[in-house]
C-alpha cells in the first residue's frame, strides 16, 4: 500500500487578479502598493527560514523556524529587501521602528 497523499493533487487556483481587483500574484509573489509604489511582496514557511533577521516593523529579531514576509519595492536592488513579521507587514500603516534607547540615553 502507498502512503497517503494529504494534499489534492491537479487543483490551482486561477490568477484572476485584475489590475484593479487588488494585489497581482506572480507565483509565489504578489504584487501589492504601499507608499505610492509597488511592492513584491514573498511569504516565507517555518522551513525555508534559515538565518536570523530583524523586523523593521518592530525592530525585533526574526529567529530562524518562523514564517515571515520578505518584500522589496518593485524596482529596487536586492539590497532593498526587507524581512518582516506577517503581523508587522500587515499593520505596516500603523506602525513603524522604535528606537529602543539605554538607560541613560537622552529621551530628545
Amino acid at each position: 500500500m502507498s502512503p497517503r497523499r494529504n494534499r489534492p493533487q491537479g487543483r490551482t487556483r486561477p490568477n484572476t487578479a485584475g489590475a484593479d481587483d487588488g494585489p497581482r500574484v506572480h507565483g509565489l509573489e504578489n504584487t501589492e502598493e504601499w507608499q505610492g509604489e509597488e511592492w513584491v511582496v514573498r511569504r516565507i514557511t517555518g522551513g525555508a527560514a534559515a538565518k536570523h533577521y530583524r523586523c523593521p516593523g518592530c525592530d525585533q529579531e526574526i529567529p530562524p523556524g518562523v514564517p515571515h514576509v520578505v518584500a522589496w519595492p518593485r524596482l529596487g536592488a536586492v539590497e532593498d529587501r526587507r524581512h518582516w513579521h506577517a503581523a508587522c507587514w500587515n499593520a505596516r500603516d500603523r506602525r513603524r521602528a522604535r528606537v529602543q534607547r539605554s538607560r541613560n540615553a537622552p529621551r530628545y
